[in-house]
This record gives C-alpha cells, sequence and structure tokens, in this order.
C-alpha cells in the first residue's frame, strides 16, 4: 500500500524479501494494473538502493512492456488513455530498465530491442486523436524510451534513429517539445554512434538560438551547439554564439562566454584565430568575461612564440576603439608590456638592443616593418590610464617599466608620469609603492640590472584550464554528464603510481601537443608481452554487453600506495570491458552495486586526454578512495566520495611507440569499514593514436602490394556474431580510427581504410580490408 512506501525507502535496510519483489509483475496483461503499476514504482526505488537483488525484474519488465507496446488499443481497454495503451506504466517500466545495463541474455534484449523499435515505428504514424492528452501520453512513452536508448548507448540504428525523431521535434509547434528535444540530443551528442546525425540539424538548432522566444529553449540550444562542436563546424558554432551573445539575455551571458572560450581553446587550429576569439568575447560582452578567460589567453600568448606578435598587433588595433572594456586594457596592458617590440618596428631583437649577446627566447625578428612605433604604443595604453580601476592602473604601472626596459627612448617620459604628484602620493598604498619603487629602479639601475630584472616572463606550466570548472559550477551540481566537456579544475598536478611505464606512457609532448596541454617526463620502457589483444579485430564485431562483476573486499595492506608489484591482476572481465571502447571514446566503463566508472576521452595525433568519472552509487561515504593508473599522468581525486556523489580523474597520455597491452586501472577504497579492490585495463588501445588518411584507388593498391613481407600483413578469417549491416560496420571502423574509403575495391560489398599510426618514436601507415563473405 502506498502508506507503506515512504518508510519502506527510508530504512537503509530494507527487510522485504528480494525474491518476492517482483511478482507483482507476473499479473495477467488485463489484470491489476494499478497494482502493477505500484509495484513497479516501489521496485525502482529499490533497485537504485540494492541493484544486484532485483535482476530477475528485467526479464519481467521487458515481457510486460513488450505485451503493452505490441497490444492494440482495444486489446486493454480499461487501461488505453486517448488511444494509448497504459501510458503510466510503460513509462514506469522503461525507467526501471534504466537502473540496468542492457539484458546479458541475447533472446531478452532481442525482445527489448523489438521494444523500442516498436515505439519509434509508431511516433511516425498519424495521430489517432487531435486531443493534447493523446499526444502527451504518446510523447511520454517516446522520451522515455529515447532516455534508455541513450542510457544503453550500444544500438547505433536505435540511436540515429532517436536523433532523427528528436530533429523533428526541433521545429514542432509545442514549446515543450522543443525543449525536451534539444536536452535529449545535447546527450545524444556524446554518443560515437549519434554524433554525426546530431550534426545534421545545426541550422536548425543555430536557428531556434536566433529565433526562439523563450529563453529556457535559447539556453538548450546553446548547450546542444556546444555539445555538436568538433573540428569541422567549430569555427561556425563559435561565430554563431559570438553573434548570439551581442543579443543573449543577461541571465545566460556568462555560460555563453565561457563556453565560447572553451570552444575556441579545444579546437584552435590556427592561434591567430583563437585571440581573435577571445577579443571578440571581450568587445561583445566585456562585463562578463572572468578572470580566467582573459587570463587563459595571455597564458596561451605567452607560451607560443607563433603568435605573440599577432597578438601584440591585434590587441593594439582593439584599444584603438573610442570606447574599450576594461578587460580589453588589462590584455593589451600585458601583451604589449611583453611583445610590444615585435611591432614596433626596431629591426633589432631585444637581446641585441640591450647590448646582450647570445641565442635565446628574444633571438627573432620584428613582424612587421614598423606600424606601431613605442611612444605611440605608451600614448595608447596611458590614454585609458585614468578610466580604469586601481588594479589595472597597477598593472599598467609594470607594463610601463617593461617599456623603459623594451624601448629606451619611452624612459623620460614614463619617468615623468611615474614621478608625477598623482602616483607619488597616490591614496592607493599599492600604486604608491609601484611609482615609487619603478621610478628609483629606471633611475639607478644598470642596463644589465634593469634587463635582468624586468626580463620577459617565462612560459607558463601547462595546466588544466580553470574556464571549464567555473562553467561547471556556473552549470551547478550534476552537471558534469551534462557539459561534453564539463571538467572540473585539478587540484594537483601529481602522478600517481611513479613506476616502470608502459610503451603507452607519457612523455614530454612536442609542439603537435597544440591546446590539449600536456605535459609529463617519464622515461619509456621497452614494450611488454601482449596479454588478451590476439582477437581484437574479432571483438571490434561483437556487440554483447558486458558482463557485470562484483567487488570483492582485499586485504587491509590493499590500501598502500601501489606499485607494480602490489596491483592485483586485471578481473576477468577486464578484457571484455576493454573491447567494448575499441570502436568508441565515451561510455561506462565498468558498473556494479556500489561504483560506476565512466570514460569521456579525446585523442589527436600521438596524444590523449581521458576523464575518468568515479560515481558512488550507495548512499555510503567511500573513504581512502584511491584510483591509480600505472605509468600515466594523472590528477588526483578526493580521498572521500560521498554517497550519490562523482568525482573526476584527469589523465594525460602520449603514445611512444607501438603497443600491446594497455594501461591498468587499480581502485582501491573503503565501504561501509571494508577494504575494496578492482583492476581494470584502461581503455586505451593502439587504434586511438590512428591519423585517417584519404588516397585513391591506384595509390591504395600500390601501397598494398608494396608491403609484401610477411612482418607487414596480418590475416585474421573470423565468424561475425552479428549481421554484418554495412551502416553499423562504418560506424564501427570509423570509430576503429582509419578513413573509409570509397569507390577503391572493386567488390562494392567490401571495405577499406587507411590511415596513420601517430607515435613519438615513428608514424606507421596502416591499410585496411574488411570482406563480409553473406554466404559463409
Amino acid at each position: 500500500p502506498p502508506c507503506v512506501r515512504p518508510s519502506l525507502l527510508s530504512d537503509p535496510q530494507p527487510r522485504l524479501r528480494p525474491r518476492r519483489h517482483p511478482r507483482a509483475l507476473t499479473c495477467p496483461v488485463s489484470a491489476l494494473q494499478g497494482v502493477v503499476t505500484a509495484a513497479v514504482s516501489l521496485i525502482t526505488c529499490l533497485c537504485k538502493k540494492n541493484p544486484d537483488d532485483f535482476k530477475t525484474c528485467i526479464s519481467l519488465a521487458v515481457s510486460r512492456l513488450s505485451r503493452i507496446v505490441s497490444s492494440a488499443s482495444t486489446d486493454l481497454q480499461d487501461y488505453t488513455y486517448y488511444f494509448v495503451p497504459a501510458p503510466w506504466l510503460s513509462v514506469k517500466l522503461l525507467r526501471l530498465l534504466q537502473c540496468y545495463p542492457p539484458p546479458e541474455d541475447a533472446a531478452v534484449k532481442g525482445r527489448l530491442v523489438e521494444c523500442l523499435e516498436t515505439v519509434l515505428n509508431k511516433a511516425q504514424e498519424p495521430p489517432k486523436s487531435k486531443k493534447v492528452q493523446h499526444s502527451n501520453a504518446k510523447n511520454a512513452i517516446l522520451f522515455e524510451t529515447i532516455s534508455l536508448i541513450i542510457h544503453y548507448d550500444s544500438e547505433p540504428n536505435l540511436l540515429v534513429r532517436a536523433c532523427n525523431q528528436l530533429g523533428q521535434f526541433l521545429q514542432h509547434r509545442e514549446t515543450n517539445l522543443r525543449y525536451l528535444a534539444l536536452e535529449s540530443m545535447c546527450t545524444l551528442a556524446s554518443s560515437e554512434f549519434s554524433h554525426e546525425a546530431v550534426k545534421t540539424h545545426i541550422d536548425t538548432v543555430i536557428n531556434a538560438l536566433k529565433t526562439e522566444r523563450d529563453v529556457s529553449v535559447r539556453q538548450r540550444a546553446a548547450d546542444l551547439l556546444y555539445a555538436m562542436c568538433d573540428r569541422s563546424n567549430a569555427k561556425q558554432i563559435v561565430s554563431e554564439m559570438l553573434r548570439y551573445l551581442e543579443t543573449a539575455d543577461y541571465a545566460i551571458r556568462e555560460e555563453i562566454v565561457l563556453k565560447v572560450a572553451i570552444l575556441a581553446e579545444k579546437y584552435a587550429v590556427d592561434y591567430s584565430w583563437y585571440v581573435d576569439t577571445i577579443l571578440n568575447l571581450i568587445r561583445i560582452a566585456g562585463d562578463y568575461v572572468s578572470e580566467e578567460v582573459w587570463y587563459r589567453v595571455l597564458q596561451i600568448v605567452t607560451n607560443r612564440d607563433d603568435v605573440q606578435g599577432y597578438a601584440a598587433k591585434t590587441v593594439f588595433e582593439a584599444l584603438q576603439a573610442p570606447a574599450c572594456h576594461e578587460n580589453m586594457v588589462k590584455v593589451g596592458g600585458y601583451i604589449l608590456g611583453e611583445f610590444g617590440n615585435l611591432i614596433a618596428g626596431d629591426p633589432r631583437s631585444r637581446r641585441e638592443l640591450l647590448g646582450l649577446r647570445g641565442e635565446g627566447r628574444w633571438s627573432r625578428r620584428p613582424l612587421t616593418p614598423a606600424p606601431h612605433s613605442p611612444p605611440v604604443q605608451f600614448s595608447l595604453l596611458h590614454s585609458k590610464f585614468h578610466l580604469c580601476s586601481v588594479a589595472t592602473r597597477a598593472l599598467l604601472l609594470s607594463t610601463y617599466i617593461k617599456f623603459i626596459n623594451l624601448f629606451p627612448e619611452t624612459k623620460a617620459t614614463i619617468q615623468g608620469v611615474l614621478r608625477a604628484g598623482s602616483q607619488l602620493r597616490n591614496a592607493d598604498v599599492e600604486l604608491q609603492q609601484r611609482a615609487v619603487e619603478y621610478l628609483t629602479l629606471s633611475s639607478v639601475a644598470s642596463t644589465d640590472v634593469l634587463a635582468t630584472v624586468l626580463e620577459e616572463m617565462p612560459p607558463f606550466p601547462e595546466r588544466e584550464s580553470s574556464i571549464l570548472a567555473k562553467l561547471k559550477r556556473k552549470k551547478g551540481p550534476g552537471a558534469g554528464s551534462a557539459l561534453d566537456d564539463g571538467r572540473r579544475d585539478p587540484s594537483s598536478n601529481d602522478i600517481n603510481g611513479g613506476v616502470e611505464p608502459t610503451p603507452s606512457t607519457v612523455s614530454t609532448p612536442s609542439p603537435s601537443a597544440d591546446l590539449l596541454g600536456l605535459r609529463a617526463a617519464p622515461p619509456p620502457a621497452a614494450p611488454q608481452a601482449p596479454s588478451g589483444a590476439g582477437n581484437l579485430l574479432v571483438d571490434v564485431f561483437s556487440d554483447g554487453p558486458a558482463a557485470q562483476p562484483s567487488l570483492g573486499p582485499t586485504a587491509e595492506e590493499a590500501f598502500l600506495s601501489p606499485g607494480p608489484e602490489d596491483i592485483s591482476p586485471p578481473i576477468p572481465e577486464a578484457d571484455e570491458l576493454l573491447n567494448k571502447f575499441v570502436c568508441k571514446n565515451n561510455g561506462v566503463l565498468f558498473e556494479n552495486q556500489l561504483l560506476q566508472i565512466g570514460v569521456k576521452s579525446e585523442f589527436r595525433q600521438n596524444l590523449g586526454r581521458m576523464y575518468l568519472f568515479y560515481g558512488n552509487k550507495t548512499s555510503i561515504q567511500f573513504q581512502n578512495f584511491l584510483p591509480t593508473v600505472l605509468a600515466v599522468q594523472t590528477k588526483r581525486v578526493a580521498a572521500q566520495v560521498d554517497g550519490g556523489a562523482q568525482v573526476q580523474q584527469v589523465l594525460n597520455i602520449e603514445c611512444l611507440r607501438d603497443f600491446l597491452t594497455p594501461p591498468l586501472l587499480s581502485v582501491r577504497f573503503r565501504y561501509g569499514g571494508a577494504p575494496q579492490s578492482l583492476t581494470l585495463k584502461l581503455p586505451v588501445t593502439v587504434n586511438k593514436f590512428f591519423q585517417p588518411t584519404e588516397m585513391a584507388a591506384q595509390d591504395f593498391f600500390q601501397r598494398w602490394k608494396q608491403l609484401s613481407l610477411p612482418q607487414q600483413e596480418a590475416q585474421k578469417i573470423f565468424k561475425a556474431n552479428h549481421p554484418m549491416d554495412a551502416e553499423v560496420t562504418k560506424a564501427k571502423l570509423l570509430g576503429f580510427g582509419s578513413a573509409l574509403l570509397d569507390n577503391v575495391d572493386p567488390n562494392p560489398e567490401n571495405f577499406v581504410g587507411a590511415g596513420i599510426i601517430q607515435t613519438k618514436a615513428l608514424q606507421v601507415g596502416c591499410l585496411l580490408r574488411l570482406e563480409p563473405n553473406a554466404q559463409a
């Protein structure tokens, strides 16, 4: 009865015997539907507390759902709501199934897939009633079905169909449906299988951002653009978001600014575009550009020699605007103080100008002949001085003393400014002290001393961008999974483990690190022996769900910081869990009744960054929580994980040479006083460092024939576990990393791919042919 439910759910140890709970689901189709609906609500809540005790309800729920979905409206007359059979029970059953991963039993899974396909098919049928109640009930089942498809993230066809269905709602006259469609597509955009399908709706989403009357819908449209952004459409999306920012609601401007800054940094191939984007942000919405944003552009400009001259020239031009935001003055003051000589027109480098010899960071030539003289740069900055806050004035005074070092011809003018009574007797102690010290330094110090004291700022140490952390705080608790790149600001740069690296370990990155910001330098090691990698190609085409392993207690000493000698062997399911990620980068790596481990990763050339999400599924805090990845640079996480909470760990990876054995992930913690431990294989396989390569048919077969040595070719004949659907196979091969080449193989049924495995030591070209045999 309903009156029992609150007290039952508040009890941390429910006393009902689990084997009796699902019995209500076995009632006849037409009998006791109300009892079944109430029972499903109860079982759903209990499943969240003790999932393993109620696994038997999965097959019962699928069976019940199948009978409802396949029934006509006349079969359940007493439980049909505006021509929709048992909508409340259908929704509750779909929510119950979201408490578990896909069914392990192939028959049950097949029946469930049929149910989901039936719901999507019915959504395309003409409505049987024009009443709003009919559409509400029908859409409630549809959206819950799509939520289950997204939760499983294992059926490419269903994910693409769900995306197409949601795309139809993007232009629906009902505001609520447009909102829900945008919200669901944000999650679909993070799936490897449906990301491309989501991108096809980019024009509709941009139009929604421009024309929607409801601010909440516009905000969801901005979220979706952020989620669907990748290297192919980054400039278009950033441009549209900047354009929208000029008229955006004040309540969401800061969030839009943060998203634009993150996307510009993440997908910048041309750093001049990144600088232009950030300066445009400051120009359009300077009041909403936080310190994290303009600090970050200064760090990147300081660390990149190739963009410093362009940044100096661009910020100089931006400062000439009649109305200039104070954040622009801060950026301009710093960049001109450090790199103003690059646009000053002096043919000498800074070291030569100071009488110093030798090679160094300053032994370079100006960018342009002579467009912006030092006195003009100083006059432009000083014209903004009286309009700025104390903090900005302090920064400008530091710029002035750097000008004296860079441009001796400005010394008399700047000393006059520092000597003015408004500076030496300023009411603000900070400004007064700077004026006095800088005036004295410029007067008594020799050229060499002045050059030493005022040397250019060294490169900033690469660290995780704090803009992502600010965006996550802005979105509020629980937003991590909603943001495609919702990352926390790291609290430490420590490297866990400190043991002998594997071949996929981290090394000091080359300039190709780009904006990923990966830094570390453990030495390389010899490749380890392969373990369970022989069936990799076969398992790529296996969609079977991973088994749900369980955590077992270990000895007390298991909580010492592990090294290679005390790491336990990987759990039996480790290879199966690893193979799920061969063709995708995001998903759930491990899940049991206590812990869920999610993975999001991105790879570029021989570099990668991975985010591990550790979720406490219980109501009890994890103590001494210690996830360790051997030989990979990681950020430490909190030692305590509250019940229902999630923590994130960032891993920076560089592929030094080809490898077979992935790094090991060891997770140790206490739950209820009992030690828990497990070891998994980190989903880092050599194909993650594939760079797709296009080539013509003639080039492909010519290179194929050249690779004739035994060690240059590997062939495997295997039986596919599932029908070789062309679209699914293409999706998996693209996820594998190679480029799919059309019209290359004489047999159109065959699949041909090409790519280059990028490692620090060498680059290895790879050609691939997959020849399905339908008659086998």
